[in-house]
């Protein structure tokens, strides 16, 4: 899947994995040990993370359902837990570093597009 950040003309992830069960959200990406550009996880729906068992920080973007940008943390350190923010429906978990290369924050429209077409 592609995330790109409509707003800045960024492209935030070439190869973002859908976690749409409970299950494949809890697990995220405990375990693995480092992200690479390019990666990111999609978990939907969901207004909060954690960090925990995880190895190395990361990006989190989290998204309305319209596709606006509601909060965003940077470089969200292993085991931590985000706030809920209310006005999500999901969160992009990206390499460190993403946010800021991109300059993505708070206001900005994403588009998410899969081999089925656009899915946000």
């Amino acid at each position: 899947m592609l995330v790109i950040n409509l707003t800045r003309n960024q492209v935030l992830a070439e190869r973002a994995v859908y976690a749409g069960t409970f299950w494949s959200r809890f697990r995220g990406w405990m375990g693995k040990k480092t992200a690479e550009f390019g990666e990111a996880l999609l978990l939907d729906p969901c207004r909060s993370v954690h960090t925990f068992w995880m190895r190395f920080p990361i990006d989190v973007v989290f998204v309305s359902a319209d596709g606006l940008v509601v909060h965003v943390i940077e470089k969200m350190e292993p085991f931590r837990f985000s706030p809920v923010v209310r006005r999500a429906k999901l969160v992009i978990e990206l390499p460190p570093g993403v946010v800021s290369r991109t300059g993505t924050r708070a206001g900005d429209r994403l588009m998410l597009q899969n081999s089925g077409g656009i899915f946000l």
